[in-house]
């Protein structure tokens, strides 16, 4: 039997299928992005099995954990992995690519796979994110979507995506609009690391000969904060700025925001955290408009009141090239004119406009 190789990040594309062998919680903190879950030890048993390690013996933790892992691969290999073709090239990783990877990695060789086991485990790819996030940025070309909350910068992006253009959608990776009403009903964001991961995962699949098109951010999205080498990048690029008028912008957001027009008093709660900003009056007016369902004026009224001023103070200060940005009008919400400006924007991006 041939040894085991030891893989580095640099050979992901190299495999079939990643497997993280590490506990589901681990693994629901972060993981490689396209990972599958086939953990040897669940979370119950690897706290267990270091229970006795500290109480009794690293021996009899070894045991019993042998035990343990032995019982859960054999349940992987019949029901997760029982109809791979003998071509089939796994890599397999745990914490820092010891105990927990290596014994899969030779059970799996064992049967004839090509498998790898990754050098490091998961604390060596932590340690290869961080490195290409601070790396990547500088190597693309970013195109930085701007215009004010309700101008449909989001589906813009989406259009560019649909039209064939390099895409970071950075507020769909952190399930976040960024926005103090930017939280997604029933979907939590991912934590940081995870957050990184994919944004890394996202910027090493990019052409570097392409503009890169993503929406002008603030560091935080929500609760996550965009890496600092990204950031600083996409602050000192050329912007695109998108106009739609007020009314336009009030019927977006009615229809981006429904589940909060839907749910007044999670609307008022939300309000209560800008009370700093404009006082307990304005608040208790905005909510006021919220209870009697008056949503155009409502809308209106926090556009006017407090997106457009906050947005227009900072863009200028954090984006080099949002005073020179070029302008782009959209005059309906029909999918065909986000359609239409952004095939107008890649023809420009390959004419090298």
């Amino acid at each position: 039997m041939s040894p085991i190789p030891a893989v580095t990040c640099a050979d992901f594309d190299a495999f079939d299928t990643i497997i993280d062998v590490r506990s589901p919680a681990e693994y629901a903190l972060d993981r490689v992005p396209g990972a599958v879950s086939a953990p040897v030890l669940d979370d119950a048993e690897r706290a267990r099995i270091g229970t006795l390690h500290k109480q009794v013996s690293a021996f009899a933790a070894r045991k019993a954990g042998a035990a343990l892992v032995a019982r859960n691969i054999a349940r992987h290999l019949e029901e997760q992995f029982h109809d791979r073709p003998r071509e089939w090239r796994p890599l397999i990783y745990c914490w820092r690519g010891g105990q927990r990877s290596g014994s899969m990695a030779e059970i799996f060789s064992r049967i004839g796979w090509r498998v790898g086991q990754l050098e490091g485990g998961y604390r060596a790819y932590r340690r290869f994110v961080l490195q290409r996030l601070d790396e990547a940025p500088a190597t693309l070309r970013f195109q930085i979507v701007c215009g004010v909350t309700g101008s449909g910068k989001s589906r813009l992006l989406r259009a560019l995506a649909a039209a064939g253009a390099q895409v970071l959608d950075l507020e769909d990776i952190a399930l976040h609009r960024g926005s103090v009403l930017g939280s997604l009903p029933g979907r939590a964001q991912p934590s940081q690391k995870m957050f990184e991961s994919l944004v890394r995962h996202a910027l090493d699949g990019f052409d570097p000969a392409r503009p890169v098109f993503v929406e002008a951010e603030s560091k935080k999205i929500g609760a996550l904060q965009v890496p600092d080498a990204l950031m600083m990048r996409m602050r000192a690029s050329p912007c695109i700025r998108l106009d739609l008028d007020l009314p336009l912008r009030v019927a977006l957001l009615k229809d981006e925001y429904a589940h909060f027009l839907a749910d007044g008093p999670a609307l008022g709660e939300r309000f209560d955290c800008l009370v700093a900003l404009h006082g307990r009056e304005r608040i208790a007016q905005w909510k006021a408009l919220g209870a009697a369902r008056a949503w155009d004026a409502l809308v209106t009224r926090l556009l006017t009141e407090h997106y457009d001023p906050a947005y227009l103070r900072g863009m200028p200060r954090n984006y080099a090239g949002y005073e020179a940005a070029r302008r782009l009008g959209i005059t309906e919400l029909s999918d065909a004119a986000f359609a239409s400006a952004a095939q107008a924007l890649v023809a420009g991006a390959a004419a090298g406009a």
